[in-house]
């Protein structure tokens, strides 16, 4: 007992190690190839999104060349994945409820007042090939510093402390 009153931390199991979660959708942390297939996948759901709430008034076509745009658009994305797939947490009855809510909460963040035509829009058919299938949109994912530029994590020191197991337990 006296090496526990040595040392109280001897008292708590060691925390295991900690393995970084996947940080699939940080734009800045993904290889090239993965920003652009990654971005492609977002680019399918955002037409569908543009389509099924009628927001193509709000979401302007080019909204893939304005990072701000995209980050909002992931982060729908990201939530909307975890609201359709498999179970819910108890609590989270309402979970697409909230969802949309999120959604109406953010659409004001993805106009953008430089790309606005000022006109109104006819949404585009229903029946139209994905926006992977742009010519300037290819274009982009090849060329933009976005999307071609190496990854490094924002956050890096401290994923690189939660791998060491630096991190002290809360």
């Amino acid at each position: 007992m006296s090496d526990a009153l040595d040392n109280p931390a001897s008292l708590w199991p060691a925390p295991a190690a900690a393995k970084p979660e996947p940080q699939r959708w940080v734009w800045a942390a993904m290889d090239p190839p993965e920003r652009r297939a990654r971005m492609r996948e977002l680019a399918i759901w955002v037409d569908w999104l543009r389509r099924t709430f009628e927001l193509h008034n709000n979401i302007p076509p080019c909204w893939y060349r304005h990072p701000p745009v995209v980050e909002h658009l992931t982060a729908l994305y990201v939530g909307w994945l975890r609201t359709h797939a498999g179970e819910q947490p108890a609590g989270r009855e309402l979970a697409e409820a909230d969802w949309i809510n999120t959604l109406h909460n953010l659409t004001p963040r993805l106009q953008l007042a430089a790309c606005a035509s000022g006109r109104h829009q006819d949404p585009p058919p229903l029946v139209a090939p994905p926006p992977g299938a742009d010519e300037a949109f290819e274009l982009y994912l090849l060329t933009a510093d976005t999307t071609t530029a190496a990854a490094a994590h924002p956050a890096a020191a401290e994923l690189a402390r939660r791998t060491a197991g630096l991190q002290a337990p809360l």
